[in-house]
């Protein structure tokens, strides 16, 4: 209900008006890069008008106004682009000139806190709808450029799958030729130089020719999954690497858990393993004083196991860590960036998963795999 004083308190404010918003225009703040820049003295008026109705609407009417121009106005600030901040700042503004001129009212002290307390309700809703309006917006623009770059992210995977999915058959085919004359100077020729030379660098050749048939989601046919056991894998990987892990002076500490087996592709495992140790092997440059890969494993309540591969080289630069898995991102200068990735796709692919931790004295690569059922 409107009663005289609250009336009175309206005209008085009235009759302010001009000076009240001269005031506010003077003391608020603009972004030049503002391009409703030139609407501020709109929305003062908008102010001034919440501030009257709330002084002479009824409670339940008046939301429906203060929500409408909170819209309005929050709309405006998401299309500009600009920071909330400066709204707020301007709304506060507004209430603590108005609040300054009705204390020239000639009305008692608890009246000016009734009106002031009506004001300062209106305002407060009117600051949460606009706030709240602007946040979702934000957040949905957001959403929507995060799922873009998503998209477009993964639709450039998709066509560098097909493209190098065709591509790339066309080397397996005399690839498989070549290996297989390769086993047949063998039975013929046990011993004749270079054969397991040839025969180990067609193995790598093959092997990075699935990393990128892998991009395109390709399973290799004829494979089956089979029971393996995992520290015989790692035994089977040191030495394979173990010319280079000589070269490098590498000391290798091992603590595995004994009889782990694992059920899977273990040809995949195993390439696993020889990416991260390789690379492990490739950071411990002459610079490191006592190189060292650590590789422990350890059982989680008999359901799966964990191998933590870790060396003592220099630590993952900080803006790598979160991206070391993605593709075409690499620490080297001729790497291709699909080795982690593709080692990240294996292990999940086998119910797992492949973690990284960086520290100033030891970078570790964590493997968690699901031990194989043997009942």
């Amino acid at each position: 209900m409107v009663t005289r004083i609250s009336e009175t308190v309206v005209e008085f404010l009235q009759m302010e008006k001009i000076q009240l918003l001269n005031e506010w225009r003077e003391n608020i703040l603009v972004s030049p890069e503002d391009p409703y820049k030139d609407r501020m003295e709109e929305n003062g008026e908008v102010i001034f008008y919440l501030v009257i109705q709330s002084l002479t609407r009824e409670k339940e009417n008046l939301e429906r106004v203060i929500r409408k121009f909170a819209i309005s106005i929050a709309d405006q600030r998401v299309k500009a682009g600009m920071n909330i901040g400066e709204f707020v700042h301007n709304v506060n503004l507004g209430r603590s000139i108005i609040q300054k001129h009705l204390k020239k009212m000639d009305i008692s002290w608890q009246e000016l806190q009734v009106y002031s307390e009506q004001i300062y309700d209106c305002l407060d809703q009117f600051l949460y709808f606009s706030v709240t309006y602007y946040s979702d917006a934000k957040n949905q623009i957001i959403e929507e450029k995060t799922k873009f770059i998503d998209t477009s992210h993964k639709d450039r995977l998709t066509l560098l799958g097909q493209m190098t999915s065709s591509f790339i058959h066309e080397f397996r085919n005399p690839l498989t030729s070549v290996q297989g004359f390769i086993q047949l100077l063998k039975s013929e020729y046990p011993d004749m130089k270079y054969l397991d030379i040839i025969s180990i660098e067609l193995e790598q050749l093959n092997f990075r020719i699935s990393q990128f048939l892998l991009l395109s989601k390709k399973e290799l046919i004829g494979k089956e999954k089979t029971t393996f056991s995992l520290n015989e894998l790692v035994e089977e990987v040191l030495i394979f690497l173990y010319p280079s892990i000589l070269d490098g002076k590498v000391k290798i500490q091992k603590n595995l858990e004994e009889n782990i087996n694992l059920f899977g592709y273990a040809d995949e495992i195993r390439q696993v393993l020889i990416n991260i140790v390789f690379n492990a092997i490739d950071v411990l440059n002459p610079n490191t004083k006592h190189p060292l890969i650590d590789i422990k494993s350890y059982s989680l309540d008999h359901k799966s196991i964990k191998l933590e591969i870790a060396n003592n080289g220099p630590m993952i630069p900080e803006h790598l860590v979160q991206s070391i898995f993605e593709p075409f991102v690499t620490t080297k200068k001729l790497g291709t960036g699909l080795g982690l990735f593709v080692c990240r796709e294996i292990i999940e692919k086998h119910k797992g998963r492949l973690v990284c931790e960086t520290h100033a004295d030891l970078t570790v690569f964590t493997i968690t795999l699901p031990i194989a059922d043997t009942k």
